[in-house]
C-alpha cells in the first residue's frame, strides 16, 4: 500500500466555497452520485456549522451513499465538532475533519491566540472528535506560513491524540514545489509513519498541482482536490490534473489511485452545468481544447500518429474524441482530411484551389463551420471544373 494515494474530494465544500460555485443540496447529492462513481477515497459534503443547506448536506449524503466515506468540516471548537457529528450521524463511514490556523500571523490578527493556546485547542478537538468516530482528520490551516517546529510539535500532539490523517494545507497557495516537498517529507518523518500525511493546496501561484505532486514524492499520501480546480481564490489543486498526472507518468510518479479516468470529464461536465461557469478553454484534461489542435503542424503529425502530440488518449478521460480546429493556422492536410468527413472527397489540384479559399476566408474568422468550409468546396471545385472544361 506505500504507493498508494487517497484522493479526498472537498469540490462540495472548499469548492462551493467559491463565488459563483453554490450548491443546493439536491446538486450536491446530483454531484456526489458522480463523485462515487469516479471513485474519489473521501468525499468532504460540507461544513455542517456554516448553514443550514451544508448541513443537510452532509446528512443527506451520509443517508444516500452508504459505500462513500463521507467528510464533514468543523472548526477546533465543541460547537462546530457537535454539529458535524449530527451532521454525519448516518453516515457508515463517516470522517470528521477539524482545523485551526497555526502561522503566527493568523494567531496574531485572526484568532489572537498563543500557540499553547492553539495546540491545547487542536488536541481537545481531536480528542472530542475521536470518543464519536473513527476517523478523524487534522488540518494545520496557513500550514506552509507556520514555524516548522511549532507544526511538527502540533501535528505529533494531534496525532497522539488520536488523528489518523494529520493535512498540510498550503491554505494560501505560497509554497513551491521543492520548499513544500522538504516540509512534507520532515513532517512524514517526524510522525513515523503512524500517520497519513495528507495535503491540501491552493492555487494562488499557480503551483497547487505541482506542489501536490511534490508531497506525494516526500510521501504524503492523500490529497485534497477539487473537480475542475474551483475552490476559494484561484482553486485548488485540480483532481484531474494530478490524478492524470500519476496515470501519464508512471515511470516519474509510481503510485496509484482509485479513481476511473474515465468518468473525469463527464464529472467536470456534470459540476459546469451544476454552477455558473465551466473551465477555461485551455485548462488541462478537461478544458474546451484540451484535445483540439489547430496549427497545420500538429495537425499533419496527429493526422498520422495521435501520439505525435497528445500524451493522453481523450477515451482515457471520458472525451469521446480528439477535435482538428480548422482556422487560418491548419494546414491542407487537415483540410483534407475535413473535406472526406463531410463527403467531398478532393483531387490535389481541387485541394490547392480549395485551400487557398479557405485561408483566405479564415483568416477574417476566428474559426471555420463546417458548412462554410462546404461553401468553399462547392465554389472552388465548381470553378475548377469550369476552368478544365474551358
Amino acid at each position: 500500500m506505500d504507493n498508494q494515494v487517497f484522493i479526498f474530494d472537498t469540490t462540495l465544500r472548499d469548492g462551493e466555497q467559491s463565488p459563483g460555485c453554490s450548491m443546493s443540496v439536491d446538486e450536491k447529492v446530483r454531484m456526489a452520485a458522480k463523485l462515487q462513481e469516479l471513485g474519489v477515497d473521501i468525499l468532504e459534503a460540507g461544513f455542517p456549522i456554516a448553514s443550514a443547506g451544508d448541513f443537510a448536506a452532509v446528512e443527506t449524503i451520509s443517508r444516500f451513499f452508504p459505500r462513500l466515506r463521507v467528510g464533514a468540516l468543523a472548526r477546533a471548537c465543541a460547537l462546530d465538532i457537535e454539529r458535524a457529528l449530527a451532521a454525519l450521524a448516518k453516515a457508515k463511514r463517516p470522517r470528521l475533519h477539524t482545523f485551526i490556523a497555526t502561522s503566527d500571523i493568523h494567531l496574531r490578527f485572526k484568532l489572537k491566540k498563543t500557540r499553547q493556546q492553539v495546540l491545547d485547542e487542536a488536541c481537545a478537538a481531536v480528542g472530542m472528535a475521536c470518543k464519536e468516530v473513527d476517523d478523524v482528520e487534522f488540518s494545520a490551516e496557513d500550514a506552509t506560513r507556520t514555524d516548522p517546529d511549532y507544526l511538527v510539535k502540533v501535528c505529533r500532539a494531534v496525532a497522539a491524540a488520536g488523528a489518523a490523517t494529520v493535512n498540510i494545507p498550503d491554505t494560501v497557495g505560497y509554497s513551491t514545489p521543492d520548499e513544500f516537498g522538504r516540509l512534507i517529507a520532515g513532517l512524514v518523518a517526524a510522525l513515523d509513519g503512524k500517520t497519513v500525511v495528507s495535503v491540501h493546496c491552493h492555487n494562488d501561484l499557480g503551483l497547487a498541482t505541482a506542489n501536490s505532486l511534490a508531497a506525494i514524492q516526500a510521501g504524503a499520501r492523500q490529497i485534497e482536490c477539487t473537480i475542475n480546480g474551483i475552490g476559494e481564490r484561484a482553486g485548488n489543486c485540480a483532481l484531474e490534473e494530478v490524478v492524470m498526472a500519476i496515470q501519464t507518468r508512471q515511470d516519474r510518479l509510481p503510485y496509484r489511485t482509485n479513481i476511473v479516468s474515465e468518468q473525469i470529464y463527464p464529472a467536470s461536465q456534470l459540476l459546469s452545468q451544476l454552477i455558473t461557469f465551466g473551465p477555461q478553454p485551455n485548462k488541462a484534461i478537461v478544458g474546451r481544447n484540451a484535445f483540439a489542435h489547430e496549427a497545420g503542424i500538429h495537425q499533419d503529425g496527429f493526422l498520422k500518429e495521435r501520439t505525435t502530440y497528445e500524451i493522453i488518449d481523450p477515451r482515457t478521460v471520458g472525451v469521446p474524441a480528439s477535435r482538428l480546429v480548422l482556422g487560418k493556422h491548419s494546414g491542407r492536410h487537415a483540410l483534407r482530411d475535413r473535406c472526406e468527413h463531410l463527403g467531398y472527397p478532393v483531387t490535389r489540384d481541387e485541394l490547392d484551389l480549395v485551400y487557398r479559399g479557405f485561408i483566405a476566408f479564415a483568416d477574417r474568422k476566428k474559426g471555420v463551420l463546417d458548412e462554410e468550409i462546404v461553401d468553399i468546396i462547392r465554389k472552388e471545385v465548381q470553378r475548377y471544373s469550369r476552368a478544365v472544361n474551358e
